[in-house]
């Protein structure tokens, strides 16, 4: 089941950048780094995470030949992370495929991708594309560009900038979930404005302040901002999953884990 849509292209294209260059801003802290959800164990914890809000399945590793328009405004959404081709992040995971490997199958769509950007058409698209991207996610190296596209623009940077607040698994885990439904940007609903928000009722603990009030203020940001758009408004992937972690003091997202997205159960042992 795909619910969520995406935020603007301009938004989602300085993701990385944004919160690269942010990070310059947060202030430092004394105490030790935080657990990172960048160890291999946690980080395919929150692939399967978000791949039971994104397609009602733990199997993500199933997801990169997934391909379909969702009628959210964004075109047509793919692989493992949900990639647009209406919010720049499809055409450059097609360009860095196609650079790693030119003459796949996927190459000569490059044109009408960047014609569609930015918007809902399907024009140069439409008949062959989803068939062909379904062909290249036999491939290994498409594969490897979807994990490397999802790494560098909302992976890392989610990671980064929660150990930069001080925040552990769950929280950089709950700042990644944001990234990747809303980007990041300049507008009200994007990840920096959500994270303003909470900020607004809470300290980091990089700035002295308490983990779980913390976070439970950005999960009360986070809620709010998925209201704002009918394609976000069902927010059990925080309300019944996120929040379940935090209630139980559950900062390292050790299993077993146990937590519903859209009344369904989930389980990892």
């Amino acid at each position: 089941m795909r619910t969520r849509s995406k935020v603007a292209a301009a938004g989602r294209t300085v993701a990385g950048a944004v919160l690269g260059l942010a990070l310059l801003a947060v202030p430092s802290s004394a105490h030790a780094a935080p657990a990172g959800l960048d160890d291999p164990a946690k980080k395919e914890i929150a692939m399967q995470l978000v791949s039971s809000a994104e397609n009602s399945s733990l199997d993500w590793k199933a997801q990169y030949g997934y391909i379909e328009d969702i009628g959210d405004g964004r075109g047509y959404t793919g692989g493992i992370i949900g990639f647009c081709s209406g919010t720049h992040d499809m055409v450059e995971l097609v360009e860095l495929y196609t650079q790693r490997k030119p003459g796949n199958g996927l190459a000569e769509y490059l044109p009408a991708l960047r014609e569609v950007d930015g918007s809902d058409s399907h024009e140069g698209l439409d008949p062959g594309f989803t068939d062909a991207w379904k062909e290249a996610a036999k491939d290994a190296d498409f594969r490897k560009a979807q994990n490397d596209e999802r790494d560098r623009v909302y992976f890392n940077p989610a990671v980064k900038r929660g150990k930069a607040d001080g925040v552990g698994v769950l929280g950089q885990f709950a700042y990644y979930d944001a990234i990747v439904m809303h980007g990041d940007g300049d507008d009200a609903t994007s990840f920096g404005s959500i994270r303003k928000k909470a900020l607004a009722k809470a300290k980091t603990p990089a700035q002295g302040g308490d983990e779980k009030k913390y976070l439970g203020a950005f999960l009360d940001a986070r809620v709010w901002a998925m209201k704002q758009e009918e394609a976000h408004s069902d927010t059990s992937r925080v309300d019944t999953a996120q929040r379940v972690f935090l209630n139980k003091g559950n900062m390292n997202l050790d299993p077993p884990l146990d937590w519903k997205v859209y009344g369904d159960p989930y389980h990892i042992g």
